[in-house]
């Protein structure tokens, strides 16, 4: 199969990856099954064409919707083999009238300000259950709890919060996500970053990310 590198500005051009969103290096969406059944025999179909193909996604059912995930884990990025699936699985949704929602879709970071991370990162391991990976980062190999990262700072953070939340979100709709979050009483601390991502906080100064692929391509 097509082994060939997937980068998100070519599956945001792509008319056949139009019910898929990139995010964190995955490919994402969400299909509005309306009802338990119907997003059962649609996992039914995503499973027949996931052992045709020897490529097989991450399946989130739920009512009233299905969320599908995929990358190739094999060399840790997208490529055409994802793009073969997702064409395939947005074929079978169309064959039983259920629609694609991929504005619905996002993945939740934590991060954390550090000036070792080599001494903290054993504890967050221990207590969260989670495991490094090459970068350092920490992650649930079940993928259910959030990912955890370290940013390195070159002194202690004192005046702000040490945590904050990365939201990714579809790049498509990142501007009305911020733009909703500052109607609701938030602030913007940097957009110096956008469109790969805006520093906002609430009205007591904690902060998150709203964050997208754009400008970053290894996303």
């Amino acid at each position: 199969m097509d082994s060939t590198r997937l980068t998100p500005t070519a599956v945001a051009a792509d008319p056949e990856l139009a019910d898929w969103r990139v995010l964190l290096g995955r490919l994402s969406t969400r299909f509005a099954t309306g009802s338990f059944v119907t997003g059962a025999r649609l996992v039914a179909a995503i499973t027949e064409i996931a052992e045709e193909l020897d490529h097989h996604p991450d399946l989130d059912l739920r009512y009233p919707h299905l969320t599908v995930t995929t990358v190739s884990h094999d060399v840790g990025h997208l490529t055409g083999r994802d793009r073969e699936l997702a064409r395939r699985v947005s074929a079978a949704a169309r064959s039983m009238d259920v629609s694609a929602v991929p504005a619905e879709v996002s993945t939740l970071e934590v991060a954390l300000d550090v000036t070792d991370a080599d001494r903290v990162r054993p504890f967050w391991a221990a207590v969260l259950g989670l495991q490094a990976g090459a970068d350092g980062d920490l992650a649930d190999p079940a993928g259910r709890i959030a990912p955890l990262w370290f940013q390195q700072m070159d002194e202690p953070r004192t005046a702000r919060n040490r945590f904050h939340l990365d939201i990714t979100v579809p790049h498509d709709v990142a501007e009305q996500r911020v733009a909703d979050a500052l109607a609701a009483g938030g602030t913007l601390v940097s957009d110096e970053r956008a469109p790969s991502w805006w520093v906002l906080a609430d009205a007591e100064g904690n902060e998150v990310c709203v964050c997208t692929w754009q400008d970053r391509e290894d996303f």
